[in-house]
């Protein structure tokens, strides 16, 4: 009765919204946050009603099928890490001066966390914040940071207790960008494209009132942050018709292949890889129309494991079926993309294939996902953890 309660009034709220449609994107999107369309389970007041997330679909069917703008690259994280971590950790200043400019799209978004000797051990990370007064003073280097160069402000874990054990002394900004001593510089990848950004950061001075959560308490926060992004990478699936995404594209070079070239045990392997991306996707649709709460647990670790594992594995097939033609046309050319995905558009298979590598590594290793799988999923006794209380301390 509950959920049938909820659809009355999404639709409710959807036939105004529709009947209001402005012409331009922003104005379109800062409707729909207004009117609690934005992220229908984050509360009311910050782009939610309260409703089971599994709404969500509802609303984003509808308003495709009138038309709505596409998500761009620069709107993604916004939209998908740092709106439902500012809701969920946020102040109500921060959320009221950056949730919505977050889901309109005036402010990008991009991610701070990794640095150069804290990956997969993300508690380890270096970058430190000095209060003074009403500020925090942040000096440290990030890396492989996805669309820094597109991007208005970022998701920011500094240092802030070198005496306390790793997790517990590391404090969450929202950066603004803008701010003097803030330098991004591109990395370039194996495709030749550069998506991700090293970021330099010195003597940058930040507002406490841009603090998200408690001093000290920002692990907590970038969880919230982190089970987001796996959901993200692992979950697209969910809302995806039958045979999508890259599979797609395995099938469309089959059916272009000559018949002296195309074996059973090629299309044994096809079919398997097509069942396996209907199952991740079923797998996706179920959980999310099971969720209750708004923000994603552990189990977003296994749909990326098993998005990783598939991508990587459907791109290789793709390369096969192309033949000696999968070795050539990639240019390498050194360029700044305007666009993010993992799954590319069709006849981009060289390309992708290079950079589904990337998949088992963004996001959180394939070795630390299935450590969060063991513990927190199936109870597992958790791996030694030799530096879990002891304090962390700057290197000498």
């Amino acid at each position: 009765m509950a959920t049938d309660a909820g659809t009355v009034e999404i639709d409710l709220r959807l036939a105004e919204l529709l009947a209001d449609w402005p012409d331009d994107a922003v104005e379109q999107r800062a409707l729909q946050f207004d009117l609690g369309l934005a992220w229908v389970h984050l509360p009311v007041g910050r782009g939610g009603l309260g409703m089971p997330p599994s709404l969500q679909a509802r609303v984003n069917r509808r308003l495709a099928e009138r038309g709505a703008a596409p998500v761009t690259a620069a709107m993604a994280i916004g939209l998908t890490l740092a709106g439902p971590t500012l809701a969920t950790h946020g102040s109500d200043e921060l959320c009221d001066r950056l949730l919505r400019r977050a889901f309109t799209g005036q402010d990008g978004w991009c991610q701070l966390f990794s640095e150069p000797g804290a990956g997969s051990d993300m508690a380890a990370l270096a970058c430190r914040a000095v209060r003074d007064g009403d500020e925090w003073v942040v000096d440290g280097q990030k890396v492989w940071t996805t669309n820094a160069h597109l991007a208005d402000r970022a998701l920011l874990l500094t240092r802030t207790d070198p005496s306390v054990p790793k997790h517990r002394g590391i404090t969450y900004f929202a950066l603004d960008l803008s701010a003097a001593g803030v330098e991004v510089r591109p990395l370039r990848q194996m495709t030749g494209q550069a998506e991700f950004s090293e970021v330099f950061l010195t003597g940058v001075r930040v507002p406490d009132v841009d603090r998200v959560g408690d001093v000290n308490d920002g692990w907590r926060v970038a969880m919230t942050t982190l089970g987001s992004e796996r959901s993200s990478i692992g979950g697209g699936g969910g809302a995806r018709p039958p045979g999508s995404g890259a599979i797609a594209e395995a099938v469309r070079l089959w059916k272009e292949l000559p018949d002296d070239r195309r074996s059973p045990t090629t299309l044994d392997l096809l079919m398997s890889l097509w069942c396996g991306a209907e199952v991740l996707r079923l797998t996706n649709a179920r959980a999310g129309a099971a969720r209750r709460g708004g923000n994603p647990g552990p189990e977003g670790s296994i749909a990326k494991l098993a998005f990783a594992r598939l991508n990587q594995d459907v791109y290789e097939l793709c390369v096969d079926l192309l033949g000696a033609d999968g070795l050539i046309a990639v240019d390498y050319e050194m360029r700044r993309v305007d666009h993010l995905g993992y799954v590319g558009p069709p006849g981009s298979s060289r390309s992708y294939f290079l950079r589904s590598r990337a998949n088992s590594i963004e996001g959180g290793t394939t070795e630390i996902q299935r450590n969060i799988v063991g513990e927190r999923v199936l109870g597992l006794p958790p791996e030694p953890r030799v530096d879990k209380d002891v304090p962390w301390r700057a290197p000498a």
